[in-house]
Parts: structure tokens; C-alpha cells; sequence
């Protein structure tokens, strides 16, 4: 399950467009940071994606993805042109293809290396959709499969693209919006494939023309009710709308780290929040693995992102796509390696969740001060050299990861408050993962 937002330069503090989201997966699909210059490629090159290989373009773009590490495609991302794509899994009562296709995030990443502006990264994923399909299985070591809806993103404009299966339909959107595990467009939309109409009249999705509704006649009602998407839905776009005319990166953050459903995640077995926390299934199987907030400045978006799971628990940090570290960390795979950013800080989220009240108050303040020195630090340095920015974005990883090593000394002089249910569930995941507390 997943989060998307947008807030258009009209009602942001600064001005400028904020794009937002966090990814849920299972919690130990891990998800890491990956850049990837613009590049020139010889005619008759292909692309493997996930599953499927596919012709490749003259030129790719700059990206700087935020992906599960098994898969070729990206949970979210942003290009150099300043586009930001985050997908959503959507349910429909036409079932997912089984067949190895492309995947929502082979999609997505195809659209950001081929595409400068929203519309034209419609036509690039539409295209590809209505010539390859979308499908296979979306996670690494359990079957889920689902269709996918985008929210697409740039300074100026920004669009939501839903699709169910070859089928498609897109709305340009503003100032506000936001998408989640739910179809969401209903009776309103300015682009579509062809034959959409004809096809929800014959599938008997709609009385009439008067009657189609893309929301109540596709989707499927158990996935998308057990998902919660649309009171995730309504909960972030009423953040958004209680705070237009101010929003920031900092309030942008507060919203992905928010708990409605569960003030502390080891309550409870159903409904999903924003900032999502695992616990025993079937329903609350998902982790927020990967969180990232775009200020889309023009020609240079600023990226914040945790690139670990958990938000709430974590720390947002600058980076830019032009400067990326001159030396990434490991990449992280699905057992524990201290030595990747997402492993490393998985030993404080999971040790917070063994009393998540005491223990994430011991930091939290210390954590919000450091961010906010982050955050202003980052926007003070929207017109300085590539070189600037890098060592500043590189300084600020090594202060979180100094900090989070010490708030966890901190955390672990904190009494356990665990929980039989909760506490199974980690368990197993933790035992997954060879990671033992």
C-alpha cells in the first residue's frame, strides 16, 4: 500500500510544487537510493526490465529512483528535468495479469528516463501499456498482483493516470491532490484510451453512459476496502487543504509520518495509516519501506528522502539528481547488512517498535531539530555549484547515521513494552530477514 501527494507552487510556502510519497512493501524488500546519469545509447539496444526486454531509446534522462532492491523499476522517483512520478496499486474487478509483463514501476522508471514534462510521460507510459501490458508479480517472495495508477508531476502541472489492464484514463489535476490504493478519478477525465466507455458498457460496469464511473464500476471491493485507500485518502488531503497557502517540506513530512488508524503500530490488526507499520497478517502485511518529498525547483528538483523504512522513526536528508554521493553505500538485499543505509537503520525502527511510545519520544526532538537544520540548510543552496550541494548532501547522511547510532544506544536503555501479536509478526520477519535483535 502506498501514499502519493501533490501541492502546486499555489498553495506551498516557497512557491514551489511539493511532491510526496511513501511506499509500503513487505517489510523486508529492501529499498535503496539508486541515480543513473543521462545517457546515449546505440540504435538496436534493449532494456531488460523486470520481466520483460524491451527496445531502448536514443537518450535517457537523469533519474534518481527510490526501488525495491530485486526489481528493475522504481517505487518513485524524479528526473533532471524536474518530473516526479509515484505509482499506487489499484484493485479492479478485471483481474491483474499473471503473466510476466511490464510492472507499474517498470513504467514508471521508463517514463522519467524517456520523458520532461507530465503529459508527454502519459503518452510514454500509455504507449508502452498498449503495446507490452502491465503484469507479473509485484513482490519478491510472496504472489500479489495488481494495476497500477500514477500521480505524475512537474513544476507547472501535474496529472493522475489510472489504468486497469490495456485501459486507461488520466486527469490534469490542481492545486491539490492525492492518490492511494484506490481508483479515484470517477466521472471525470480529459485523456483515455480508446474504447474505455464501450468496454465498462459491455462489461456491464455501468447501467449507461450516463453511469459509468471509473471508481465504483471497476474496482474490486475487497482488496480496495481492506487497503483503507480512501480514508488514507481523505486523511492526506485534508492535511494538505488544512495547511494550503503554507505548505512546506517540513508539513510534507509530518503528513507522511502520520498515524490516524494507529497512534502506536502495535495496536491493532486492520485499517492502514499513511506512515505504515507491518504487524500480523493478512491485512496489515505491508511496511512504508521507502519515503521521499520532491521540491520541484525548476531545473534543479531538491529530493528528501529517508531511503529506509519507517518515517516516522527515521530522518529526511537532502540530495540532488545532478550530485549524487561519490560513493554510494552497499546496496541492501532481503537479509540483514548493517553496512546498506536500509539495514542500518532498521536496527532502530525495530527496536523502537518494541515500545514505540518512550522509545521514539527519548529522540524525536532531537531528530526534528536536526532535519529542520537539513531542510534549510538544502534550500539555502538551490543556486550553489554541483560540488556544494554534493558535500553538503554527503554531510548530512554522515550526521544521520552518526545520530541514529546514538539515539539507539539511547533507545535500547528504554524498557520492551511488547506486545504477543505484534511481537509474532516481527518475529518471523526478523527471522526472515537473519536479523536478531
Amino acid at each position: 500500500m502506498c501514499d502519493t501527494l501533490i501541492a502546486a507552487a499555489e498553495v506551498t510556502k516557497n512557491k514551489t510544487a511539493i511532491f510526496a510519497k511513501n511506499s509500503d512493501r513487505p517489510p523486508n524488500e529492501a529499498q535503496y537510493l539508486a541515480w543513473f546519469p543521462a545517457q546515449t545509447h546505440s540504435p538496436g539496444v534493449k532494456v531488460q526490465c523486470t520481466y520483460l526486454e524491451i527496445p531502448q531509446v536514443r537518450e535517457t534522462h537523469a533519474v534518481l529512483l527510490s526501488k525495491p532492491f530485486w526489481m528493475w523499476g522504481a517505487e518513485m522517483g524524479v528526473n533532471e528535468h524536474g518530473l516526479a512520478i509515484g505509482n499506487e496499486a489499484v484493485f479492479s474487478k478485471v483481474p491483474a495479469n499473471k503473466t510476466p509483463a511490464l510492472l507499474g514501476m517498470d513504467l514508471l522508471r521508463l517514463a522519467l528516463e524517456r520523458a520532461v514534462a507530465p503529459a508527454e510521460a502519459i503518452s510514454i507510459i500509455v504507449d508502452l501499456l498498449e503495446e507490452y501490458g502491465q503484469g507479473g508479480n509485484c513482490f519478491q517472495k510472496s504472489e500479489f498482483y495488481y494495476h497500477n495508477s500514477f500521480l505524475i508531476a512537474g513544476p507547472d502541472d501535474t496529472w493522475v493516470l489510472e489504468t486497469v489492464d490495456k485501459h486507461w484514463a488520466a486527469r490534469e489535476i490542481s492545486p491539490i491532490y492525492t492518490i492511494s490504493n484506490l481508483l479515484s478519478l470517477e466521472d471525470r477525465w480529459d485523456r483515455s484510451s480508446e474504447g474505455l466507455e464501450d468496454f465498462i458498457l459491455d462489461k456491464r460496469f455501468a447501467k449507461s453512459e450516463e453511469d459509468i464511473n471509473l471508481s465504483k464500476g471497476f474496482s474490486d471491493f475487497i482488496f480496495t476496502k481492506f487497503s483503507d485507500g480512501r480514508r488514507r485518502c481523505e486523511r492526506s488531503r485534508e492535511l494538505l487543504a488544512s495547511n494550503a497557502g503554507n505548505i512546506s517540506v517540513q508539513s510534507m513530512a509530518a503528513i507522511l509520518r502520520n498515524h490516524q488508524v494507529h497512534p502506536d503500530p502495535v495496536t491493532g490488526l486492520a485499517g492502514a495509516d499513511i506512515c505504515m507499520h507491518a504487524s500480523l497478517g493478512p491485512i496489515r502485511v505491508s511496511q512504508t519501506t521507502g519515503s521521499m518529498i520532491v521540491s520541484l525547483e525548476e531545473g534543479n528538483p531538491l529530493v528528501f528522502t529517508t531511503g529506509t523504512a519507517a518515517p516516522c522513526t527515521g530522518i529526511f536528508k537532502p540530495c540532488w539528481v545532478d550530485a549524487p554521493p561519490r560513493e554510494q553505500p552497499p546496496f541492501p538485499q532481503g537479509h540483514y547488512d548493517p553496512k546498506t543505509t536500509f539495514w542500518a537503520h532498521e536496527r532502530l525502527h525495530r527496536e523502537v517498535l518494541l515500545n514505540y511510545t518512550d522509545r521514539l519520544a527519548s529522540y524525536q526532538l532531537d531528530r526534528d531539530q536536526l532535519e529542520e537544520e537539513f531542510i534549510q540548510g538544502a534550500l539555502a543552496l538551490s543556486k550553489a555549484s554541483t560540488e556544494e550541494r554534493r558535500a553538503f548532501s554527503e554531510k548530512c547522511f554522515r550526521q544521520a547515521s552518526e545520530a541514529e547510532e546514538s539515539w539507539l544506544e539511547g533507545v535500547r536503555l528504554l524498557p520492551e513494552k511488547k506486545s504477543f501479536l505484534h511481537s509474532a509478526a516481527w518475529r518471523g520477519f526478523n527471522r526472515e530477514a537473519g536479523y536478531f535483535l
